[in-house]
């Protein structure tokens, strides 16, 4: 049985993005479930990967072969298919499973624990160890696979796993508690409009960065002020001003964030869009008793805690596009251009 899938066959441009109706279509393992992809949510991964962003051996340029391209810093197993937000409904389970899964409508969570590898026991991450959603079926475990039932369409739920794991993760590492301030950058992208969203929710007053034109979106989401992303922060809002900084964008200026943070405070950090080489004043670090947290495997309990979120309407989606999956040039393309709020999505 074959499928219709999008394959990344290597290091490069769009080019390097397949759609094929030939792809076989894969069979669940024991503990494991097969889904009917109904979306899957475009991500920066998805472009990283591609474009062997996470190398440091190659300085994020797509030459080959690249060793440690892939975000865990392996090389990346050609071809593959990404797509790591995935909403559908399970058509098949293994033998491990039990049967009642079957018929289900689930969101993933795109972090796979324990997973036996060929080198021993690693979490993997869909779409980027293995195969993700960019396909009509994809198999994950079942522990992954959690139902969703609510009235919002498969393509707005699509916009979640991602994005407001990686968002809520953050928050839940920095302890950021009921009346805090929040700074959060790149707000109007996914993981960004999510923090916003999320912070709002337990409470926090959240100061935004975004672009002029997004400002009012984002305001919508919950954020008591919105600046321009390239303000200057200090003249702004002044020095020690904010509780919690949580970033996705690096860049130059990094040094500034710090700045504002008030002694104790926290940074937390999931992204590096305007750049992964920051400057650094240790004395900042130390003298103002900081803590820098990095984030990128979720705590246990984000996940389970986002679906409830989701079901009790406690946060949104922000839903900037779907597109046909054959398509996926075009929307990696308007991704990149960084018009829209929200997340794009691809609909098989």
């Amino acid at each position: 049985m074959t499928m219709n899938a999008v394959l990344l066959t290597g290091h490069g441009g769009f080019e390097r993005l397949e759609y094929r109706s030939d792809v076989r279509t894969p069979v669940p393992g024991p503990d494991e479930v097969l889904v009917r992809v109904g979306a899957a949510g475009v991500n920066n991964t998805d472009i990283n990967m591609r474009a062997a962003w996470y190398s440091k051996t190659a300085d994020g340029a797509p030459a080959a072969p690249v060793e440690d391209a892939g975000w865990t810093g392996d090389a990346v197993a050609f071809p593959l298919i990404q797509g790591a937000d995935v909403c559908g409904r399970v058509v098949a389970a293994g033998s491990d499973v039990a049967a009642d899964y079957i018929g289900r409508r689930v969101l993933v969570d795109p972090v796979l624990r324990s997973r036996p590898t060929a080198s021993g026991t690693k979490t993997l991450y869909l779409g980027s160890d293995c195969d993700g959603g960019f396909a009509d079926y994809v198999c994950v475990p079942a522990v992954n696979a959690y139902a969703v039932g609510n009235a919002l369409t498969d393509s707005e739920l699509a916009s979640f796993p991602c994005s407001y794991s990686a968002a809520e993760n953050m928050l839940t590492r920095a302890a950021v508690r009921e009346g805090e301030t929040v700074l959060v950058t790149g707000a109007s992208g996914g993981v960004g409009s999510a923090a916003v969203q999320l912070a709002k929710r337990r409470g926090a007053r959240v100061i935004a960065l975004a672009g002029e034109s997004k400002a009012a979106d984002v305001a919508q989401l919950g954020a008591s002020r919105v600046l321009p992303r390239n303000a200057d922060l200090v003249a702004a809002m002044g020095e020690e001003s904010v509780d919690v900084v949580i970033d996705v964008v690096g860049g130059r200026q990094f040094p500034s964030l710090l700045n504002i943070l008030r002694r104790g405070s926290r940074y937390a950090v999931a992204g590096a869009i305007a750049g992964p080489i920051v400057t650094l004043d240790l004395r900042t670090l130390y003298l103002k008793d900081l803590r820098l947290i990095g984030c990128t495997i979720p705590e246990l309990e984000v996940f389970a805690n986002l679906v409830r979120y989701i079901e009790s309407g406690e946060i949104r989606p922000v839903l900037a596009g779907t597109y046909s999956m054959r398509d996926i040039a075009a929307a990696q393309g308007d991704f990149l251009a960084k018009r829209h709020t929200g997340k794009i999505v691809l609909v098989p």
